[in-house]
């Protein structure tokens, strides 16, 4: 057997297999023998088939399927001895295997194109200045966190006549074909002209829409009708809006029944004390979501930094190959710039993980599955209940779905481990704002 490398780029090579016929022969001969001896076929006795018929019946797919063995064992081992750092997996040249002459040939030659990673270097060091932000409550924030929380536990009726703020329970059918949904239509939800004609509907009435224009955005339009947010986009021309109800919702007063619905009998006693604990609630949520966004911008940065050679048309083709007609070229196309985002950053933080030695032990995957049931269960206050179960829920959790999960969960560890380990080495300056100043940035 004869394998050679031909490297066309840096990231583009074609390996190069010539298999003669001693190299398959021996185990095709095996194989025979094997058969023979387990064949049933009229007028042979069980064991006593003459190879000769095995091979005039079954030789070229005996030939063919050890040939694809000896081809796979061969091509993975040679990848692991060179040391090649591949993208995606070999792919075979078709044309020239649909040629091969399987009665007649006893020499054979398979091309595969392969994609490659390029040596490349990262810099993890004080040099990296990224920034994070701390969202502080602004008094219009506070004002607007109170005034939802008054509305979500306040009073629900069913009035004559609508105010601004209410919403508008009924059906929207598209005039001129069938899509259709019921549901309610939030007052704010609709464009600044469309407010006045809702405010003079009255149960049972009905009222004519132009779908772009009566909402503020496809994401309104997206919820009203129930569709995806690319079908929202699409959609335009008249509908037929008709009342069932109008919900007004009275905002709870500011007093012990509030604060013991939000927070628990007696936890609260004051409106100081409520206001604060809410400002708290608020920005822990908040904390969370600037967490989210530095880890983001951390990966972003050290993709746009750490330069990686990919051999984009490999990917590409290799996507559509092993995808077997579920995507497009178009779709490719159209998610690759943020596919190539992932691959970089999946390669960079390998091999940061190589290069600190950043290891996940078993116990740190079970802490991190114990933490996930207690959070869905109720949080803390549920550990003191289920101190008895958690090791049985965390292990039946684990080892279901044929252990991915525990996979899965090994892969966040890892990744808060490597995130951990940027934090600690690079440069983070934070950045006080206010919550607009973060959807700002955010969007």
């Amino acid at each position: 057997m004869d394998i050679t490398l031909d490297k066309k780029t840096s990231t583009e090579a074609l390996i190069k297999v010539k298999l003669k016929e001693n190299d398959y022969q021996p185990n095709v001969e095996e194989k025979v023998k094997e058969y023979a001896k387990k064949a049933n076929i009229k007028g042979f006795r069980p064991g006593k088939v003459p190879a000769s018929l095995i091979k005039k019946m079954y030789g070229k797919s005996i030939v063919a399927e050890e040939i694809n063995s000896i081809l796979s064992r061969s091509l993975s081992d040679y990848i692991k001895e060179q040391n090649i750092q591949l993208i995606g997996e070999p792919l075979p040249d078709q044309e020239k295997a649909n040629q091969i002459d399987w009665e007649a040939q006893k020499e054979f030659e398979f091309d595969y194109d392969i994609g490659m990673v390029s040596d490349f270097t990262y810099d993890v060091s004080s040099k990296q200045k990224v920034k994070s932000y701390k969202i502080e409550l602004d008094k219009k924030t506070e004002q607007e966190t109170l005034d939802n929380i008054k509305k979500q536990f306040g009073t629900v009726t069913n009035p004559e006549q609508a105010q601004e703020g209410d919403a508008f329970y009924g059906e929207i059918k598209e005039n001129d074909g069938d899509l259709h949904n019921q549901g309610v239509i939030q007052f704010d939800d609709l464009a600044k002209k469309e407010q006045k004609n809702f405010l003079a509907l009255k149960s049972g009435d009905s009222i004519e829409l132009d779908i772009k224009k009566a909402f503020k955005d496809e994401q309104t339009i997206s919820h009203v009708l129930n569709v995806g947010l690319e079908k929202a986009n699409e959609i335009q021309g008249k509908y037929t809006f008709t009342l069932k109800n109008i919900n007004h919702t009275e905002p709870a007063e500011l007093n012990q029944e509030l604060f013991d619905k939000v927070f628990g009998k007696d936890v609260i006693k004051s409106e100081a004390d409520f206001m604060a604990k809410v400002k708290g609630t608020v920005e822990d949520n908040y904390f969370r979501e600037t967490s989210y966004f530095l880890d983001k911008t951390i990966k972003d940065h050290l993709v746009d930094k750490t330069k990686i050679e990919i051999p984009n048309e490999f990917l590409k083709k290799w996507l559509l190959i092993s995808n077997e007609g579920k995507v497009t070229l178009e779709d490719i196309e159209k998610e690759f710039d943020e596919y190539v985002k992932s691959l970089k950053w999946d390669l960079i933080k390998n091999k940061i993980a190589t290069d600190a030695e950043i290891k996940v032990d078993n116990d740190e995957v079970i802490d991190k599955a114990k933490s996930l049931i207690l959070q869905q269960l109720g949080g803390p206050g549920a550990a003191e209940q289920l101190k008895d179960h958690l090791d049985d829920f965390a292990d039946n959790y684990l080892k279901a779905e044929n252990g991915q999960n525990y996979l899965k969960l090994y892969g966040e560890v890892r990744d808060e481990r490597i995130l951990k380990h940027l934090k600690e080495n690079i440069s983070i300056t934070e950045k006080k704002v206010s919550l607009d100043e973060f959807k700002k940035l955010v969007k």
